[in-house]
């Protein structure tokens, strides 16, 4: 009987009512299914102004902009790729890094990124070992090369620093011009570095990957005095 007065009452509604009451219906089924995540519009806008700022060298307040883009549904895999890249290239974080590299291999197995998120993970994990435990965790045989290689890297940085004492300022102010003529003739690119550039960062831009640092730091070995940290405006060469 109740079923039936209400069939009665929505029969005698005006058109007007009806409409109201069909977009009504419309917009609380769109606000159930997509309670849970950011329209569009704004989610792009969150993403394009994460890149300006990124850009622009604001890397904190890139990483916010994208986290504020994140809700763990599948477009999101790129936000991932692009903090990943962040805290790895420009923050030297590889345990944020190695997080954000598996979100987006979770997210998008089959990626455009997935062999470079793969590679990094490989590379980021040593790193974040090394930085968390020491030596403790690694094996003998690859702790005994991590302390070669550094040992190697720091009589050369000291080699470098004492011959870079011993030069004029005059001579070093024409390294620029040098590294650029050099690779010129030898058929090579050349970079300057921009605030926030490391190897790998550097690497990745030109060889969409950032294994092949070591390949950009033995060209430059006479220039680069510290390779964990370039020197803004630096000219480089690039092998």
């Amino acid at each position: 009987m109740r079923a039936g007065s209400q069939l009665s009452k929505l029969a005698t509604m005006s058109r007007a009512d009806k409409s109201w009451l069909y977009w009504l219906s419309i917009f609380l089924a769109l606000c159930f299914v997509g309670c849970d995540r950011l329209l569009p519009s704004r989610y792009n806008q969150l993403v394009q102004d994460a890149d300006n700022k990124a850009t622009q060298g604001d890397f904190g307040r890139a990483i916010n902009l994208y986290e504020a883009a994140l809700d763990d549904s599948p477009r999101c895999a790129e936000v991932h790729y692009k903090l990943a890249l962040l805290y790895d290239d420009k923050l030297n974080d590889p345990v944020s890094a190695l997080h954000h590299f598996r979100r987006y291999l979770a997210l998008s197995p089959n990626g455009p990124h997935v062999n470079d998120a793969k590679n990094s993970i490989r590379r980021d994990e040593l790193a974040a070992l090394t930085s968390l435990s020491g030596d403790s965790i690694v094996t003998r045989a690859e702790a005994a090369r991590l302390r070669n290689e550094n040992l190697n890297l720091h009589r050369q940085l000291e080699a470098r620093a004492g011959t870079s004492q011993s030069i004029p300022g005059k001579l070093q102010t024409g390294n620029a011009a040098t590294t650029k003529s050099t690779a010129k003739k030898s058929g090579e690119r050349t970079y300057t570095v921009r605030e926030g550039d490391t190897l790998a960062s550097i690497s990745r831009k030109f060889y969409k990957s950032p294994n092949r640092w070591h390949q950009i730091l033995e060209a430059n070995k006479q220039s680069i005095q510290n390779p964990k940290k370039l020197t803004v405006g630096q000219t480089l060469v690039i092998p």
